[in-house]
């Protein structure tokens, strides 16, 4: 009925501008019940982005109330707490924003078609990607598999303007009950990195456009160069906030084009970040292989070791003896992000030098990433992999030496997050003992390791494994 509420499910768009389903929930001009549901993919989260995932619906909770609404909070199967929720409400329809990876297209397919059994209205919309995946085809009609030619295919596309935060959220009559957040525990898994880890996020709709404005004015001009060079802060840093859809990708995409047309020519490069996001989401959407197995089927049989050996350990922990490998893994362990370039090494050397399946690192990073997302997270370590769309694998053995030379000549990143080889090491190095499992029983105190595996070896090993596929 016309009256009856609208239950608005937040998933990953916590956030109130530029939102399709807010905007047309709104629109109608009945009572909007905001509502996060705690269910079985939230539990299944790795302990950084769960944590990550809190605050920002933290955050969302303020926001909302801000606006005279409120957010309504509930654990349970996603399904069974809408029916709950409909029924205390007596809500006419659930909305919500659509995502792509098959775990969650799996549960909102289920939950569209019952709800639809029930005689409750189910709408999905827009907002987390620039190009539903479905309306990018090639000239033949099918899906791209390389994205040089999906670049271009979209680069002038015309992308719809934002849509302006709405001045009312209409509230119903009365508001369901709510668990509390604190309740859900989100940041248990954390343990003691808990509060070091809070020190590097930048949560909420606010602190993302203020993070997207002060890019575009300060560092988009020079992007091209300065977002190779791990040691300073010349990247938007926006991917934790586009994984929780604090900000959508369509005002990053318009802040892009006006810098660009402004003379920031660079700023074109930050678009092809962006639509190598997309590339991602297109991939799961029509190979949703892609999250848990190889892409390319022919690599089924590359012996890979999926064991969690010595050396394995050793890579987790920043410890495998080559500088720009451990200074990336060390940084994410504390931070939550690591820098692209320092991503692109430490996934070559544990699946090309430690010749190691590419899932162990996929689900390390699930762990340890605040902005892991289930498609660009697989879709990178593919790539790296080998056994996902990059066109040249088997030539793709990063030297993470010769790397570090290139891309940190002065070892200031280096120094940053490695202690051991210092004999005054920074704040920042030292606060990744702080952080770590006491169990690992690492110390500032200890010698750096000689290399597990040296970079001209492990290169040498990767191309004969290789050759020999």
């Amino acid at each position: 009925m016309p009256t009856t509420p609208i239950i608005l499910w937040f998933r990953r768009d916590l956030r109130l501008g530029d939102h399709d389903a807010l905007t047309a929930a709104c629109a109608s001009g009945r009572p909007v019940i905001p509502l996060f549901i705690h269910d079985e993919l939230v539990d299944g989260l790795g302990a950084a982005p769960k944590f990550r995932l809190g605050l920002s619906v933290g955050d969302l909770a303020q926001s909302l109330a801000d606006k005279g609404s409120r957010l309504t909070i509930r654990k349970g199967n996603a399904l069974a707490v809408l029916r709950e929720i409909i029924a205390q409400t007596g809500a006419g329809a659930v909305y919500w924003s659509r995502l792509y990876d098959p775990d969650s297209k799996e549960r909102d397919t289920k939950v569209k078609a019952a709800l639809k059994e029930d005689k409750v209205e189910a709408r999905s919309f827009a907002g987390h990607v620039l190009f539903e995946p479905w309306t990018v085809e090639t000239k033949t009609g099918g899906f791209y598999k390389v994205y040089t030619p999906m670049w271009k295919s979209v680069r002038n596309r015309d992308v719809p303007s934002a849509l302006p935060t709405p001045g009312q959220i209409p509230a119903p009559a009365g508001w369901p009950a709510s668990e509390n957040l604190d309740e859900l525990r989100l940041g248990d898994a954390m343990q003691r990195g808990a509060d070091g880890l809070l020190a590097h996020c930048t949560v909420g709709e606010r602190a993302a456009s203020s993070r997207l404005g002060a890019f575009i004015a300060n560092r988009v001009a020079d992007y091209a160069r300065n977002r190779d060079l791990p040691a300073i802060k010349g990247t938007s840093g926006l991917s934790e906030n586009l994984t929780y859809g604090e900000i959508s990708p369509r005002v990053c995409w318009h802040a892009g084009w006006r810098a660009m047309h402004d003379g920031k020519t660079d700023a074109e490069v930050f678009l092809k970040e962006l639509v190598w996001r997309e590339f991602a989401y297109h991939l799961a959407h029509h190979t949703p292989r892609i999250t848990t197995r190889n892409w390319k089927p022919e690599w089924d049989d590359f012996p890979w070791n999926s064991e969690e050996t010595a050396e394995v350990t050793a890579w987790k922990q920043g410890r495998t003896g080559i500088q720009f490998v451990d200074a990336a893994m060390r940084e994410m362990y504390v931070t939550g992000v690591m820098h692209n370039r320092g991503r692109m090494i430490v996934a070559s050397y544990l699946t090309k030098h430690l010749l190691s399946h590419w899932k162990i690192g996929l689900d390390w990073f699930a762990d340890c990433l605040i902005d892991w997302d289930p498609c660009s997270n697989a879709m990178g370590w593919q790539w790296s992999a080998g056994s996902g769309p990059d066109a040249t694998p088997y030539f793709r053995v990063f030297n993470p030496v010769t790397q570090l030379d290139k891309f940190d000549k002065n070892r200031e990143y280096a120094s940053r997050w490695l202690a051991e080889p210092y004999s005054r090491p920074s704040q920042t190095a030292l606060s990744y003992f702080d952080m770590v499992p006491k169990s690992w029983q690492l110390s500032p105190n200890d010698p750096y390791p000689a290399p597990i595996v040296a970079a001209d070896v492990g290169r040498k090993r990767a191309l004969e494994a290789y050759a020999a596929r």
